[in-house]
């Protein structure tokens, strides 16, 4: 009997064909390409061997149980894994991989291009001419932010951190960062300098975030470090929606007491906290940061490798819960 491997959601890339010469039987959950329902979730992984999924699907031991005893592997379409009960997994003997790396570069283009969208005013005046009200060229009219020559702290000096940071260099950026640890790699490439999270939102014009959701993370900018920021700058959060706290950011944002945002992720998506989509000095993306076809098919297909080497023994090279041992 050959390991039936089912997918949440199709994904672009030739991730079926390398699943299927493995002598792997492929099925989605599902026809079309929409958030799969929790009912439906549950329903569709029963008797799988591997499940091939998305942030939207929860793993926790109502799903593991669904899934049943057959189940080995977990591979989540993503970087993030905070939709799965890593204890729970490991408890049970499923490895839990996600798909790093590959999405670097795409989801640092992204940061950057929200960056110069949100300190230039681009979607304000976007709408403008698309509404018809453009009349011609005024010299008070959005007047945005400098982005050359200012300071950009990064919040997470990881591989996305530093993907930006390295496009930073094209303006002349001075580039500061927070972490618990030292990154003297990080430090050495953009002469950067760690500082704590208080002074590096007090001195940056400009504020990434490229951090994991976690605990510890929930709401680590709040009310408190965004009225740490000057009035002159620009949160970015291409990271996960739970690290800032939407409704102390729509608050600051309408009493500008921060200059603009720009957004991929939002805290309870896809909902957005009320009065977030009123705002002009917010630029909003649907969550696009790894949408190149190149970056999701490289994604696909390493969602496949990571199946292929756990149902095959292998420990699987992005693997998540390190404490896992092949069954």
């Amino acid at each position: 009997m050959r390991d039936l491997v089912v997918v949440t959601r199709n994904v672009p890339g030739d991730w079926r064909s390398f699943l299927e010469s493995a002598d792997l039987e492929v099925q989605m959950a599902q026809d079309g390409d929409a958030v799969l329902p929790r009912v439906a979730f549950l329903h569709g992984i029963g008797g799988a061997s591997a499940v091939c999924g998305m942030l939207t699907d929860r793993w926790d031991r109502e799903a593991f149980e669904a899934a049943g005893s057959r189940l080995r592997v977990v591979a989540n379409f993503a970087v993030g894994h905070n939709n799965v009960d890593l204890a729970e997994a490991t408890r049970r003997g499923v490895a839990v991989t996600n798909t790093p790396d590959v999405l670097t570069e795409a989801t640092a283009d992204a940061a950057f291009g929200l960056l110069i969208a949100a300190a230039r005013r681009f979607g304000e005046g976007e709408r403008v001419v698309r509404a018809g009200g453009f009349h011609g060229w005024g010299p008070s009219d959005y007047l945005g932010q400098d982005i050359a020559g200012r300071t950009l702290g990064i919040i997470g000096p990881g591989r996305i951190g530093s993907a930006i940071a390295r496009r930073s260099r094209g303006w002349s950026m001075r580039v500061v960062y927070a972490h618990a640890e030292q990154k003297e790699g990080f430090e050495r490439e953009f002469a950067a300098e760690r500082l704590s999270l208080p002074e590096l939102l007090a001195v940056s014009d400009f504020i990434s975030l490229s951090i994991p959701f976690t605990s510890a993370t929930r709401h680590l900018i709040g009310a408190r470090e965004l009225s740490l920021m000057k009035p002159t700058a620009v949160l970015i959060n291409t990271a996960r929606g739970p690290v800032v706290d939407e409704v102390a950011l729509v608050r600051a944002l309408r009493e500008r007491r921060i200059f603009a945002a720009g957004l991929d992720v939002y805290e309870e998506e896809p909902k957005l906290t009320p009065g977030l989509r009123d705002l002009e000095n917010v630029v909003l993306l649907p969550h696009l940061g790894s949408a190149t076809f190149e970056t999701r098919a490289a994604m696909g297909r390493l969602m496949a490798e990571n199946v292929v080497a756990v149902l095959r023994g292998r420990v699987p090279e992005h693997l998540v819960n390190r404490d896992w041992r092949p069954r």
